[in-house]
């Protein structure tokens, strides 16, 4: 008769306090959806980032509709939804914004010549002042790019670095080194051409 006592006997957690035991079954409902749904988002970001091994090379130039905005200090030198981009192996994205988004008054040729692109020809610099904030040779454009390119004749492209620069309102980080302008954003992996030593890739 005592063993079958024991034997019918709850656990002794649930026969202590059956609220408790309920509430820890309901909190574990709700935390698995909540950890299943954090792992499949952080898969799919890790799915959508843009590595830059895999763009082309010759570089691509494609139209997008991302939300770029360029500042100097607290002044808006570009905003734009209607850009292009060129993609190269190994180069962040490079962003070209049309002069209709660009607010031209604040720029001037700059003194610093032209440099040759063997992709896209010879580029022009540009200098930036604003409110009492000056940006020399940051900004440049073709003129008369070669004909894959002809789509971005005219259109500015920013250095990350002295401006404040946003994807989609997200502040980009400058690409490694001083001489490629390409905006690092979180959906882009490198690693990226640049920094000492990796300018033969």
């Amino acid at each position: 008769m005592l063993q079958l006592l024991f034997r019918t006997l709850p656990p002794a957690s649930t026969t202590q306090n059956p609220t408790a035991a309920a509430a820890a079954a309901a909190g574990l409902a709700v935390q698995l959806p909540i950890r299943l749904a954090r792992r499949k988002s952080c898969r799919a970001m890790a799915a959508q980032k843009e590595k830059v091994w895999d763009y082309p090379r010759p570089p691509r130039l494609e139209p997008t509709s991302r939300h770029l905005v360029v500042k100097l200090g607290d002044t808006v030198i570009a905003d734009t939804t209607q850009a292009y981009r060129v993609l190269e192996t190994s180069h962040p994205p490079t962003y070209y914004l049309p002069p209709a988004d660009c607010r031209e008054q604040f720029f001037t040729a700059s003194s610093k010549g032209q440099t040759f692109c063997e992709w896209k020809g010879k580029a022009s610099y540009h200098d930036v002042a604003a409110c009492g904030q000056e940006a020399k040779a940051r900004v440049w454009s073709y003129q008369n790019p070669t004909q894959p390119f002809a789509a971005i004749k005219g259109y500015y492209s920013f250095y990350a670095s002295p401006f404040t620069c946003e994807v989609d309102s997200e502040v980009v980080q400058a690409q490694p080194g001083d001489f490629y302008g390409g905006w690092v954003t979180s959906d882009v992996e490198g690693p990226f051409k640049g920094a000492p030593g990796t300018m033969r890739w």
